[in-house]
């Protein structure tokens, strides 16, 4: 069983970053490929990026590629989100969770990123 937090979140100007992460109480991350995911208000839950469980393959959806780096301590247990060069679009609350096409966790309470001047 694995609870999900995510935390990191904030308020921001354009063009700032922040650091989001993502941890668990029960089972560890650490066997898992997981995945960050950000919902807009009316909008629908959307893939970020993405990670194996080892680390490797990084992959990053077309909106973020270039300024979102996901990367991950497993001796920690935690996968992290570094979002840089923020713009007024990438507001929404952010998750963690399975990458898609497998059954996911239960979803736990997000954090919420606003970019806003």
């Amino acid at each position: 069983q694995v609870q999900l937090v995510e935390s990191g979140g904030g308020l921001v100007q354009p063009g700032g970053s922040l650091r989001l992460s993502c941890t668990s109480s029960g089972d560890s991350l650490s066997d898992y490929a997981v995945a960050w995911y950000r919902q807009a208000p009316q909008k629908e839950r959307e893939l970020v990026a993405s990670i194996f469980h080892s680390g490797a393959f990084p992959r990053y959806e077309d909106a973020v590629k270039g300024r979102f780096t996901i990367s991950r301590d497993n001796a920690k247990n935690t996968v992290y989100l570094d979002l840089s060069n923020l713009k007024l679009e990438d507001s929404g609350v952010y998750f963690c969770n399975r990458t898609p096409g497998v059954s996911t966790w239960a979803w736990g309470q997000g954090t919420q990123v606003i970019v806003s001047s």
